[in-house]
């Protein structure tokens, strides 16, 4: 038995284990990634220190991206939900600097999602008040990148879709207006909710195709992966954030029987 499993059931896996270091998943088996990595913002997490030089934080993007190329399959898919730019600790381009570096990685461009979470927090600086001299620029949105490996058409798998053509009009259109989730509610410093990753699974995979969260945290893309009819593994490297996953999980299962 693989000591690294934390919880295996109704077709979801989770993985207390570090996407650098896993050998949990073979190279060339998933579908579809979709994630949310640390930001770099100083947010508490348990397990992983969220205030890094900027430098070492892109050599650690460029060090999972490229880990999660090999585990994708020929056809596979990365739909990544990362800033747009970053102010806290200094202006930073982490949108153009993310995109450079998966680029680099392989990973080739399909497009960018706008998410418009519509909560604006109350503004605390401005730069110069009133004057050309120095104004800060806040841009209130995040973005979902959607990558791909070698060939964008999908030619594997079941071939079936399970979207609406209500969905598909209205998500195919590139900016996705829905609100944030709510870190006290989750428990957890930086949930998405499960409008996310329930968006880009049914946009971007199969019925039945596999998903991975190489960063699974609260285990919100594998309550979508379950109730959507994928097969979904997320690796999440503090215990005590799998264990939250898994009794969210298990309460989707409550709630669906």
């Amino acid at each position: 038995m693989d000591t690294k499993l934390y919880y295996n059931a109704d077709s979801v896996s989770i993985y207390n284990d570090d996407i650098l270091k896993t050998d949990c998943i073979p190279h060339e088996t998933i579908d579809l990634i979709v994630t949310s990595p640390p930001y770099n913002v100083d947010i508490k997490y348990n397990s992983h220190n969220d205030k890094i030089s900027y430098e070492d934080y892109l050599i650690f993007t460029q060090d999972w991206i490229t880990r999660c190329y090999e585990f994708a399959k020929d056809d596979g898919r990365l739909c990544l939900n990362i800033p747009l730019d970053k102010n806290k600790g200094g202006q930073q381009s982490v949108y153009a600097d993310i995109t450079t570096i998966a680029k680099k990685a392989g990973w080739k461009y399909h497009t960018t999602i706008i998410w418009n979470e519509q909560n604006i927090s109350r503004r605390t600086a401005w730069g110069s008040w009133l004057s050309a001299s120095a104004p800060f620029v806040i841009v209130p949105v995040e973005v979902i990148i959607v990558l791909y490996k070698n060939k964008w058409k999908k030619t594997g798998g079941s071939q079936k879709s399970d979207i609406s053509r209500e969905e598909f009009m209205g998500w195919t259109n590139g900016v996705w207006n829905f609100n944030g989730e709510s870190k006290k509610r989750v428990g957890h410093p930086a949930p998405f909710p499960v409008e996310l990753p329930r968006r880009c699974i049914k946009l971007f995979s199969f019925v039945g195709d596999t998903v991975l969260d190489p960063f699974l945290g609260s285990g919100t893309t594998l309550i979508a992966c379950f109730e959507t009819g994928r097969t979904g593994t997320g690796i999440e490297i503090d215990q005590n954030y799998c264990e939250l996953a898994k009794q969210r999980l298990k309460c989707a299962v409550w709630e669906k029987i």
